[in-house]
């Protein structure tokens, strides 16, 4: 009996192919228009993306085993736009992803394009824009997923608070893109302001008596709306849900509040084992669940400060108030804000890090073995006098036709140059820890594809950037797929000694990883999610610059592909010849 339950259950979650699930899951619709508008995000007045008017998006709340339908219009007068749901593995709905050139063809000005997935599993999401640089233009949105009706979470709490992290630039998205691309090179340089939940403070603190020299930030936001401080009321005695994320376009962060402690339960949608700590690390990409306890004195309000870590930070903090009701959200906390870490204290973040772990009882293990191992070296490079990021010295560019619709269908004329069979690792003979000594790099597709059901390893190794004495952090992601984070090490990766040391035991379940200067990341997945899905750094332009490859696995599998995500370039060509081979 239980094993046949447990069965109704997998399949509810997964497969929703029972009719005993239809009672328990339902179909949440949304229609939203994507344009640009007039914001002030950190009361500086610049344009950006919203979705119905709105900075950041609506957010989507539904439970496990629903489904999500999005008729999304592109608003946009002059460019493309796709939406990526980062987190949701899109189990039989590849097309659904949200990246453009890789799983759909980017949604042309005017048209509609209907997102219909599962979210298959509880946790803390978002979603954001996957063309070009959009997500730095502000398009992103919370998406909650809670648990299946009857079911509980492995931990309990009196109320729950949502945080979006971003930052935020002044100069627009085209001319970062314009500068990226540029001879000489032009770096978008750091964030004017970091936000929360969209709002920040520009050349102001709220916390200006206890900082010497700045300027008192209007508390209520000066009248506009758009940038006044984020409070966040809560009663005392009570235990909260913190749902955090991280959706920056650089920064790496860190989040702390004044006097509480914090309990770190959730990563990227999956329990880990509870660990408390004084503040937490978030990289773009990662997100959190951490349970606050207000048990300080009711009287007063406290400090939620987010810093820049990992980069020399020329972005003051964010604010915002944690207000202890029936405080008045106006007195602001006595003592000074939570200070940030060391923006180069690496060994505080490694040993963040390494704390989380999966959580007994509730997180599989990963396969003993795997298959298969791609070994990635991320090095910074020159190609034609411009600046690129490349994996194993190839500078990823993307086809005009989706990898998904060139490959069910067959068109190999639609491949970039090299997509066909990029190395599974570099020569040992690199040093990992100087500049290059050949800078020189070439562009390519960077599609490995994988067998079915495969087990992978991944070895994610850093280096030296082109200027001496530089290496920085990069958080990968990976679509489709959550994978276990077996181990992370310094310098270059020794098979004999890291595998040695691999955690098989209670190793966590992600979908986003940190490597850290000069060291390197091991990450364990199994290939059973058939379609094309992205594998790339985070950081913004890091991806616009080339950092990222793509897996493809078992396409052949993948069900009827809808014309609307496909029908573009070379797929498009074969449409109108009436060769789809009855895949589309």
């Amino acid at each position: 009996m239980r094993l046949s339950l447990l069965f109704l259950v997998c399949c509810c979650t997964v497969m929703r192919i029972l009719p005993q699930c239809a009672t328990a899951a339902k179909a949440r619709h949304f229609r939203w228009e994507v344009s640009n508008m007039f914001w002030s995000p950190d009361c500086e007045e610049k344009v950006l993306i919203g979705i119905n008017g709105q900075f950041p998006g609506p957010t989507i709340r539904a439970k496990a085993g629903d489904t999500i339908v999005v008729e999304l219009k592109n608003g946009l007068h002059t460019e493309g736009v796709v939406i990526h749901w980062h987190g949701i593995r899109q189990i039989g709905t590849p097309w659904a992803d949200g990246t453009a050139s890789i799983s759909q063809c980017a949604i042309n000005p005017e048209e509609t394009f209907t997102y219909r997935f599962v979210v298959d599993k509880p946790g803390t999401y978002f979603y954001h824009g996957h063309y070009g640089m959009q997500r730095a233009a502000g398009l992103y949105g919370s998406l909650i997923v809670d648990v299946a009706d009857g079911e509980e979470e492995p931990f309990k709490y009196d109320g729950e608070l949502n945080l979006l992290l971003s930052d935020w630039y002044h100069e627009s998205i085209y001319t970062q893109m314009v500068g990226l691309s540029s001879k000489p090179f032009r770096w978008i340089g750091e964030p004017q302001s970091l936000l929360i939940n969209g709002r920040g403070q520009f050349n102001c603190s709220l916390a200006a008596a206890h900082t010497p020299g700045a300027k008192q930030c209007a508390v209520a936001g000066g009248g506009n709306r758009h940038c006044a401080p984020v409070i966040l009321p809560v009663l005392p005695n009570k235990t909260y849900r913190l749902r955090v994320a991280s959706t920056t376009s650089l920064a790496s962060l860190n989040l702390a509040v004044g006097n509480h402690k914090l309990t770190v339960v959730e990563a990227d949608g999956n329990y880990v084992d509870p660990f408390l700590v004084d503040d937490i690390d978030i990289y773009s990409g990662d997100s959190y669940s951490v349970l606050l306890t207000t048990n300080q004195n009711p009287s007063a309000n406290y400090w939620i400060s987010v810093g820049v870590r990992g980069r020399q930070p020329k972005t003051s903090p964010a604010l915002a108030i944690l207000n202890y009701r029936p405080n008045r959200a106006s007195n602001l906390p006595p003592s000074p804000p939570p200070p940030t870490p060391a923006w180069d204290d690496f060994a505080r973040s490694k040993s963040f890090t390494h704390r989380i772990l999966g959580l007994a009882g509730n997180t599989p293990p990963p396969p003993a073995k795997s298959d298969r191992r791609i070994e990635l070296l991320n090095t910074q490079n020159r190609m034609d006098g411009h600046i690129k990021w490349s994996i194993n010295n190839v500078s990823m560019v993307l086809p005009s036709t989706p990898y998904l619709g060139s490959l069910k269908m067959g068109l190999k004329s639609a491949m970039p140059p090299s997509s066909e069979s990029p190395s599974d690792t570099f020569g040992r003979g690199y040093d990992v820890t100087r500049p290059p000594a050949n800078p020189n790099t070439t562009a390519g597709g960077n599609l490995y594809v994988i067998a079915h059901n495969a087990t992978v390893d991944v070895v994610l190794q850093n280096a030296n950037a082109l200027a001496r004495n530089v290496s920085e952090v990069h958080p990968w992601h990976l679509h489709g797929h959550d994978f276990w984070v077996l181990g992370y090490g310094e310098g270059m990766f020794d098979e004999k000694l890291a595998s040695a040391a691999f955690n098989l035991r209670n190793p966590p379940l992600r979908n986003t990883a940190v490597i850290f200067p000069y060291g390197w990341t091991a990450i364990r997945f199994v290939a059973d999610n058939p379609g094309v899905w992205a594998f790339h750094c985070h950081i913004e332009p890091h991806l616009h610059m080339g950092m990222g490859v793509i897996f493809a696995e078992a396409v052949d599998r993948v069900g009827e592909l809808p014309k609307a995500a496909v029908s573009c370039g070379a797929t498009a060509t074969a449409l109108m010849a009436g060769n789809g081979g009855g895949h589309v």
